[in-house]
This record gives C-alpha cells, structure tokens and sequence, in this order.
C-alpha cells in the first residue's frame, strides 16, 4: 500500500509551475521542502523556483544525459529510506520530460511513486483551445529533421482524434507549414504560446492561415509552443461501406466467410453481424 503523506519515505513526481509562479500547489511546496533530495532536469533553473519559495532541500541534476551511476544514486537514496522530489524545468515530469526509467525501476524495487499533480502544458492548451477534448492524441515534440517530421504527420492524417504537439521556436514555422501540406489547408487548428507568462497567445485558425500568421511577426515564433489540430472528419457511410466491400473481396479469396467479415469488422468499425451477410452476398456471386 502506498502512503500519501508528506514526508513518506517514496518517490515523489512534483508538477511544477509551467511559466506563473502562482500556480504550484500548495502540497507541492510541502513535499518539496520536506524531501530528502531534489533531483531536478537543470538545477540552475530549479534553484530559482526554490529560492523564491523558502526550500532548502538539496539539488541534484538528473534529466536525459545523466549517467546511470546518478540514476543508481538516487535509488540508493531511496531504498535506504529517503524521500526524493523529482522535478522537471516546467509542468509535470515524464510529459516529454525526463524520469521514465527512474520511476519504472523505482517500482520494481517496490519504491512507492508518489504523484503530486498540477501544472501541464497539454492539458492547459487542450481546455483553452476549443477543440473537441473527449478524446486526443498526444505526440510530444515532432522529429527534428522534415523527412521524417512529415512522415509523423502523414500517418496521422486520417486520426479523428484532437492531435497534440510540441514545438520549439526553431523548428515552429516549419513544423506549421508541414501541418498545413499534410493535414490540408481547411483544417483548423490552434497555437498556444508562452502560456500562463506574460506573453501568452492562443490563436486559432485553419492551417493556412495559421502558415501566414506565424510567419508575419517574429514574436509570433518566440517561446514555448503546443500546437492542437482539429482530428480527420469521419469517414461517411456510404465511403465506409465500398471500402469494406473492397476488403471483403480481397479476403474472401483467401478466407472463409466468417473470418473475412470478423478481420474487416476489426479494420472499419462496422458491425459483425452486417458484414457477415454481407461477405455472404459477395460470395454467392462468385
């Protein structure tokens, strides 16, 4: 079983503030304060959240470069009985931040793992943006180099789920452009910038308009960056139906009936039992 209080010997994983100070919690200060050790993604940076809130509580560096000699540390720390906070430069640790493997092999040693949850950049651009939340799909930051990039998108194009990306202001009017080849010039979008500073922008619009926009100030192009895309519209019926005609064709040549109309049932979506009479019509006109 694990505890919650305070001070329990565990691993903690503490979202921190994104950009406004203002928005740590509570709880978050107390565990901080009262761990054992911080293992922070940049402990320069993570030495000014400290500071300005009165936490004395020793920094250690621990991010994507560490050594596993420094991983093993922090899991000596922890199976002799300490508390340890980890930390990322902003928001919730492991969201395309370092620790996934901290905490995976924290668990195999029976570590409890603690979440003291807030601060994340996804879900505050996801609630702001007006596109549809009930169901999305988050990708972290795109591939660097625009081969591989537009790859990425090309095999997203047909998801019908909200899509979430990351995006440095390096790659951002580049990544905005790939969008807008790939996922088409009508599909609506939104860019959330620098949110919760003093520089804040969420500005929606289509792909196209998004190209021009991002391109027509540079401060448009500065800071952090979650970019959402409106999912793919679902295919109409009368499409989904000729395409698992099609499919049914294909695999009737090689399966029996109720095998073929179970696979296509699995690829469409449609119902079982339709496709099963319906892989019966194909068949009898063979």
């Amino acid at each position: 079983m694990v505890h919650q209080q305070t001070g329990t010997a565990a691993l903690y994983i503490v979202a921190t503030p994104i950009g406004n100070l203002g928005d740590i919690s509570q709880r978050a200060i107390e565990v901080l304060k009262s761990a054992d050790l911080i293992a922070a993604e940049d402990t320069r940076h993570s030495s000014r959240l400290t500071q300005h809130f009165g936490i004395a509580t020793r920094l250690v560096s621990y991010h994507d470069f560490s050594s596993s000699a420094r991983e093993d540390a922090i899991l000596s720390e922890l199976s002799a009985g300490r508390s340890v906070a980890l930390i990322s430069d902003a928001g919730t640790p492991l969201i395309s931040d370092p620790g996934y493997s901290l905490v995976a092999r924290a668990r195999s040693l029976n570590v409890p793992v603690i979440p003291i949850p807030g601060a994340c950049a996804l879900t505050a651009a996801l609630c702001a943006a007006g596109l549809p939340t009930d169901r999305f799909v988050f990708e972290g930051f795109p591939p660097h180099k625009q081969g591989a990039r537009r790859q990425l998108y090309e095999s997203l194009a047909g998801e019908q789920r909200t899509l979430i990306f990351y995006e440095s202001p390096h790659r951002i009017a580049d990544s905005i452009l790939d969008m807008h080849e790939v996922f088409g010039a009508q599909r609506q979008a939104v860019i959330c910038r620098e949110l919760t500073k003093t520089w804040e922008t969420i500005h929606g619009d289509s792909l196209a308009a998004l190209s021009q926009w991002i391109l027509a100030d540079d401060n448009n192009r500065r800071g952090e960056f979650v970019v959402l895309i409106h999912g793919a519209p679902a295919p109409d019926e009368q499409e989904l139906q000729l395409e698992a005609d099609r499919q049914l064709h294909i695999l009737l040549e090689e399966l029996p009936v109720k095998q073929a109309a179970a696979l296509v049932a699995k690829i469409t979506g449609l119902k079982k039992n339709g496709l099963y009479k319906r892989a019966l019509e194909l068949a009898g006109e063979r």
